[in-house]
């Protein structure tokens, strides 16, 4: 009704103007402007600055509903607590926290937490991204975090509720360490207005606000926002262990038809160093596995070939070995998995000379126990492993191939670990004052008594080198019973 009244009285006024014969037409250019303008700050996001916000109601989804994660999962509660149960906090005193700082690698369950903290809670939610905050036009970015935490009280005031949560996923693009951007100042304003949301917010009293960030990146946060104060606690969402990785399997298992005879906690060993989201897509492409076979149940094959596919991608059925690439990439994988096998017993979960994605072959691993320290002696025997395939194809080839240059890269990496570690035979020693002369003089010295151990190895045990090779050629995969067969 009122753009109505406006429009009329605007049209009268031009009318009139142009009945006493005053030239409209400079008005007329400056409206068709005006128009334009808006038009083209509003296709921009300028106006609107909250159209990337969701707010996000009667959500189905609980802490039980997550795998593990035992700590952040306390920590998140403990928070939500002091929202729910305000009047007891602040009886005993408790300053309300006002930031939860959520950092770990990708895919380890960091949204999936916020999304159960809106799910535990009966405050309103209010979902939105850092990138989100971020323009080329300066001032915006300030005015949607103003937007932002106006709008979560306004909410929080119409829902009859006196807790509200924001959650803002990626808030590195946000909160990065001011004055890097030089050039471009809308990153630290933007920046500097959250820090003052933040710190004004128990001006607010009517409205308690919680602010859930998440980031796999928190070495690039200012250290203004990750103060006490602000964020009050910064929760390491790290990889799962086994047992987690177990917990997770199953419940992205549950609505899947599994088999009787399907072993979840072998599919948990072999998976080690894989996230929440790598677990959910190995369950996942199991059941794809078994619906483009026409089975009605997922086999411990589809998801022993689901963790192959997550790791190294699909088959490539484009790739033709001949006989003698087929032979070569045997002898390579074999040498990795005798020396793994006599270093490590037990620690061979599969071999295959399948390609996959940029591997001609590929050795699979099971941990049995996860390793958080390192020793000199576990890492010489990593590095034993990685140069195993390479020294086979000398051996039994007579030459080498390019097939070795990744595990090269990665021996050289776990040379410069040694080092570094302190316990090579330079002692503790800091790189940045040591010549790089003799740093890579060092490193090449332990790649080659290392190698001159795995050659010894190779030699002594070149029938059974022989003997997988032989095998795989024939049946492409060798699993663990087939291969303690081979060698007993």
């Amino acid at each position: 009704m009122k753009k109505e009244i406006i429009i009329g009285i605007i049209l009268g006024g031009f009318s009139y103007l142009i009945y006493i014969g005053y030239d409209v037409s400079p008005l007329i250019i400056l409206g068709v402007l005006g128009g334009m303008l808006y038009f083209i700050t509003k296709k921009k996001g300028l106006v609107n600055v909250s159209s990337s916000q969701q707010v996000v109601n009667n959500i189905k989804f609980g802490f039980d509903d997550i795998g593990g994660l035992d700590t952040p999962k306390q920590e998140l509660k403990e928070a939500l607590e002091f929202l729910i149960k305000s009047n007891t906090t602040t009886k005993m005193g408790i300053r309300p926290i006002k930031g939860i700082l959520l950092s770990g690698p990708p895919g380890t369950g960091k949204t999936l937490l916020a999304k159960a903290a809106a799910g535990y809670s009966d405050a309103t939610f209010i979902a939105t991204s850092g990138s989100d905050f971020i323009e080329m036009y300066a001032g915006v970015g300030a005015q949607r975090v103003r937007s932002l935490f106006h709008k979560a009280r306004d909410l929080s005031k119409k829902q009859k509720k006196h807790t509200a949560i924001i959650f803002i996923d990626e808030i590195e693009v946000l909160g990065g360490k001011r004055g890097i951007n030089s050039s471009h100042h809308e990153y630290d304003q933007t920046l500097n207005q959250l820090l003052v949301e933040m710190d004004g917010l128990n001006t607010h009293k009517d409205i308690q606000i919680l602010l859930i960030a998440a980031t796999n990146r928190p070495d690039l946060l200012d250290s203004a926002i990750l103060r006490p104060g602000r964020f009050d606690r910064q929760v390491k969402v790290d990889l799962p262990d086994k047992e987690t990785r177990k917990i997770i399997l199953e419940l992205n298992c549950k609505n899947k038809p599994l088999d009787n005879n399907v072993n979840i906690e072998e599919i948990a060993s072999c998976t080690y160093g894989f996230s929440g989201a790598h677990i959910e897509s190995v369950a996942n492409e199991a059941a794809i596995l078994a619906l483009r076979e026409n089975c009605s149940k997922i086999t411990q094959v589809h998801l022993q070939e689901a963790v192959d596919k997550v790791i190294l991608g699909e088959k490539l059925s484009n790739i033709k070995k001949s006989k003698e690439i087929l032979h070569r990439v045997s002898i390579h994988e074999s040498g990795h998995a005798i020396i793994s096998e006599i270093l490590n017993p037990g620690s061979v979960e599969q071999i295959t000379v399948t390609s996959r994605g940029n591997a001609l072959g590929f050795v699979r691993h099971s941990q049995k126990e996860e390793q958080i320290l390192y020793t000199k002696s576990v890492l010489e025997k990593e590095i034993m492993i990685l140069l195993a395939g390479s020294l086979s194809e000398k051996l039994f080839l007579a030459e080498r191939s390019t097939g070795a240059t990744n595990d090269f890269q990665h021996a050289m990496q776990l040379a410069q670990k040694i080092i570094t570690a302190g316990i090579s035979r330079l002692g503790v020693i800091s790189t940045e004052v040591l010549p790089k002369a003799e740093y890579y003089k060092v490193c090449c010295e332990i790649i080659a008594e290392s190698e001159k151990h795995t050659k010894d190895m190779l030699v002594a045990n070149e029938e059974l080198v022989i003997k997988l090779s032989d095998a795989l050629e024939k049946k492409e995969k060798i699993s663990r019973a087939e291969l303690r067969g081979i060698i007993n």
